[in-house]
C-alpha cells in the first residue's frame, strides 16, 4: 500500500472516533488527533499534515489560514454544514481549498418539530412545575399542530425535510425562499417574507447565515409578527437580533422561543462552563422565561449526523489529495 496521507482532526471529539478510525482505514489516511478547537494559540499541532479538518467552532481566520499556509497546508475540509467561521477569501488568496460537510437534514428537522411541539403544548412550565410536586392545569394549556399556520424561511435540503415533517400534521405552511423548490410545492405556499412574517403561527429558520440574512429577525421584523408568535431557531445565531428577541418576549409580542442555537454561544456551547464561572447575560435571561427552550447546538447531534460529518471532513481531503478538488468545494 502507499505512503499514507497525513491529515490533523482539529475538535477532535470522542464520539467521533469509531467514524475517524473507519475512514482512516478506507481511505489510507494517518490522522493526527488534537482535541483542542483550531487556533493560533494550536495552529502549529498541524505541522508535517497535507491538510486539517474542523468544526464550526474552529477559528478559521486569516492569521490562522496564514500559519497554514507558512507550513505548506493546502487542504482544509469543515465537518460542519456553516462555513461562517472561515475567511473564504483569505483561503483563496492564499491558496487554500475548502470545503464543507453535508450530513442528514433529519437530525436538525426533527429536533426542529420537537422544539415547536415542547412550545406549543407548554412543557417547560410543565417540567418546572412537576419538580414542585404542581400538577395543576391552569397555565399550561396548549395548542394543536393542525391548527397552526407554519413559516418555513430557507427551503432547502434541512427546510424541505422540516416541511415534510410540518406537513404530516395538518397544518398550513408557508415558504420563503430566494430559489423555489418545485416539489415544496406540493406541501407548501411560497410567498414573500413579510406575508410570512405577518401570516404565521410558528417561524422556523432554516436558512445558511450571509451578510444578507445577518439579523434578519429584528426589532422590526418581529414588529410585522402576529402577537403570540412562536420562533425556531436550529440555523444560526446570528439569523437573530438576540436584544430585540429579548424584548419581543418580554413584551409579550412574543409568545415563545425554541432556540438551539444563540448569536453569543461561542466558547459556551459544547463547553463544560461549571468551573468556568462563567456569565452571558443573554443567555441569563432567556433560561429566565418559562416559555425558552434554550439547547445547546446540539440539534446536529446524532450518530448518523457525526458519521456523515467526519466522513464528509475526510472525503474531501482525501479528493483533493487525490483529484485537485472535492464534491463539496466552496469556491
Amino acid at each position: 500500500m502507499s505512503e499514507k496521507y497525513k491529515i490533523t482532526a482539529f475538535a477532535s471529539r470522542p464520539d467521533e472516533r469509531v467514524s475517524f478510525d473507519l475512514f482512516e482505514e478506507k481511505l489510507n489516511l494517518d490522522i493526527k488527533h488534537v482535541s483542542s478547537q483550531l487556533s493560533l494559540d494550536v495552529v502549529e499541532q498541524a505541522k508535517g499534515s497535507v491538510g486539517v479538518t474542523v468544526l464550526g467552532n474552529c477559528d478559521c481566520s486569516k492569521p490562522v489560514l496564514e500559519e497554514l499556509s507558512k507550513m505548506g497546508i493546502k487542504f482544509l475540509a469543515s465537518r460542519s454544514a456553516g462555513y461562517n467561521n472561515i475567511d473564504v477569501e483569505a483561503a483563496k488568496s492564499l491558496g487554500i481549498q475548502i470545503s464543507n460537510a453535508q450530513y442528514s437534514p433529519n437530525c436538525v428537522a426533527d429536533f426542529a418539530i420537537m422544539l415547536a411541539l415542547m412550545l406549543n403544548r407548554k412543557v417547560v412550565t410543565v417540567l418546572k412545575r412537576n419538580v414542585a410536586n404542581d400538577f395543576s392545569l391552569p397555565g399550561v394549556q396548549g395548542h394543536e399542530m393542525k391548527n397552526m399556520t407554519v413559516g418555513v424561511i430557507g427551503t432547502g435540503r434541512i427546510g424541505q425535510a422540516v416541511i415534510k415533517n410540518y406537513s404530516g400534521f395538518g397544518c398550513k405552511i408557508l415558504g420563503y425562499d430566494l430559489y423555489e423548490n418545485e416539489e415544496m410545492k406540493n406541501y407548501i405556499t411560497y410567498v414573500d417574507l413579510d406575508y410570512l412574517l405577518e401570516n404565521s403561527d410558528i417561524i422556523t429558520l432554516h436558512t445558511p447565515l450571509f451578510d444578507s440574512t445577518y439579523h434578519m429577525i429584528n426589532k422590526d421584523s418581529i414588529a410585522k409578527m402576529k402577537k403570540g408568535v412562536k420562533i425556531i431557531n436550529t440555523a444560526r445565531g446570528e439569523l437573530i437580533d438576540t436584544d430585540a428577541l429579548i424584548e419581543g418576549l418580554k413584551s409579550r409580542h412574543i409568545g415563545a422561543a425554541g432556540l438551539d442555537v444563540l448569536e453569543s454561544e461561542k466558547g459556551i456551547f459544547h463547553t463544560d462552563c461549571r468551573m468556568k464561572g462563567m456569565y452571558n447575560e443573554q443567555i441569563a435571561i432567556l433560561k429566565a422565561f418559562d416559555n425558552v427552550v434554550l439547547t445547546n447546538h446540539v440539534a446536529f447531534y446524532t450518530d448518523q449526523a457525526v458519521e456523515d460529518m467526519v466522513y464528509c471532513g475526510l472525503n474531501s481531503l482525501y479528493q483533493f489529495i487525490t483529484t485537485g478538488t472535492a464534491d463539496f468545494e466552496i469556491k
